[in-house]
């Protein structure tokens, strides 16, 4: 995929009946799955069709990984070590974020403002969608971010974008995740409210997966911001 193409994307347009979309989530998966992996659950997020939602599911570029012995696999960056504290393939991240930017730009030209537009995203995706949404020049609707955490911390007080200090975020954690430990999460969720952002901090008996009790906070929040 070169520096200006759009990701490849399964998308759900709203109903016909209630005319073309005006409003988006963009989704991103995690690593080594693709953008199927989350539609099974729009359904369950119960929000009115009269919100005129398109949900856009990119799938990640495959890249080898090293943390997987390099195999080949959908990834947003690659991971070098299991320490999540550690600085990730900064290349990888701001190109993923640049990938992203250019979906929130498809939209507003599809007539989705960048204000009813919410990025969210599932671990290495949920690390995305925050990255790029605290640093985006235009207003949007909200973040989501679940079982995930913070990349390229260090780098954030110095590039945040103005235009969304105030917009609502949601993060969602397994307290049992073996993969991305809850303190990391916690941790990435204290650095953000620190430096002023509003954080929707939940917590839930579960591993690295989401469920049924945690989707529907991601509906209620969605209806929420997009209302």
């Amino acid at each position: 995929m070169s520096s200006e193409q759009l990701l490849p994307c399964v998308e759900l347009d709203p109903p016909e009946s209630v005319g073309p979309a005006r409003a988006a989530v963009i989704w991103l998966h995690g690593l080594g799955a693709d953008g199927h992996d989350f539609v099974p659950i729009v359904p369950a997020l119960g929000l009115p069709e009269e919100l005129a939602v398109r949900f856009v599911f990119p799938h990640a570029p495959k890249i080898p990984v090293s943390i997987n012995m390099g195999f080949v696999m959908p990834a947003w960056y690659d991971i070098g070590d299991i320490d999540l504290e550690k600085r990730h393939d900064q290349v990888g991240v701001r190109r993923s974020a640049q990938a992203v930017t250019r979906l929130i730009e498809r939209e507003n030209a599809r007539g989705v403002p960048s204000e009813r537009i919410v990025l969210a995203g599932f671990s290495q995706g949920g690390a995305i969608a925050l990255f790029t949404g605290v640093r985006h020049p235009q207003k949007l609707a909200g973040l989501i971010g679940l079982s995930t955490y913070m990349v390229l911390g260090d780098s954030l007080a110095a590039e945040a974008g103005a235009a969304n200090r105030d917009t609502p975020i949601l993060m969602c954690h397994g307290n049992q995740d073996p993969m991305v430990g809850i303190s990391r999460g916690r941790k990435s969720a204290e650095s953000l409210r620190g430096l002023g952002y509003r954080v929707d901090w939940r917590e839930y008996r579960m591993q690295h997966e989401v469920v049924l009790e945690e989707i529907a906070v991601v509906g209620e929040f969605l209806a929420a911001v997009l209302r």
